[in-house]
Formats: C-alpha cells, structure tokens, sequence
C-alpha cells in the first residue's frame, strides 16, 4: 500500500519513542498512586499474600522502577515485557481490587500492547539500548 506521506517516514522511530515515553509515564503515574494512598491500599485484603502496609511500597518501587527504565529508554525490551505484566494484572485484577488497581480495563489493556508491541520493536530512539 502506498504511504500518504512518504516525505515523513523518516520519523517512524519517534513514533516507537512517543509509545515509550507514554507507557512510562503511565507506571510512573501508577507508582505514585500507589505511594501516596499507601496508607488505604495497606488495608486492603488481598486472596494469597493477606494485607500489609508493604504490598503498595512494593508496587509503587516495582512501577517506579519499569516506568523511570521505559521513559529513560534502558533495557526497554525486558522492562516492557514486565510493564506487559503490570498491564495484564491490571486489567486480570482490576473488577476484584479496584482501589488498589484505579485504570480502568481499557487503559490496561492498551498498556498491555504497547508494552508488548515495544518488545517486539524495540527502543525507538533517544534510548540508551543497543541492539548487540
């Protein structure tokens, strides 16, 4: 199929950038959620791990550091196959817990496949990843 604008093509792997930076910056959102209502979230009780004040430090440290490694753009691939996860979990668990998983299905999902499409694309560029 012809390209509409083929002038513009050269920009292709700014778009696997944008996706990048956006998945980011949604687990970075999610983590700080996740540290601020800490208190809440701690009380909640969850099927096998029970409850407990460090289930949402955790999280939030887990998110923390996928997110600041997407938006950074270090070892993308296999952050984003753990962002995949998170994603999965979200969506997998959010109708159970909603409190402590406030995205709603929608975004989990589309979370879910930018992190997978990022693994099968990689990086994009402005990123610390070198393909070997």
């Amino acid at each position: 199929m012809l390209s509409l604008f083929p002038q513009i093509l050269f920009l292709a792997p700014l778009g696997t950038t944008l996706l990048r930076v956006a998945a980011g910056i949604t687990l970075l959102a999610l983590a700080w959620i996740h540290y601020s209502r800490r208190g809440e979230l701690g009380k909640e009780d969850f099927i096998v791990i029970g409850h407990g004040a460090w289930i949402p430090l955790f999280a939030a440290f887990i998110e923390f550091l996928v997110g600041s490694a997407l938006t950074l753009g270090a070892y993308t691939q296999v952050v984003a196959l753990i962002g995949a996860l998170l994603a999965l979990k979200q969506f997998v668990w959010q109708r159970r817990y909603p409190q402590f998983f406030p995205l709603p299905r929608s975004t989990s999902a589309l979370l879910f496949a930018v992190c997978l499409a990022l693994v099968v694309t990689g990086a994009g560029a402005f990123a610390f990843d070198l393909p070997l």
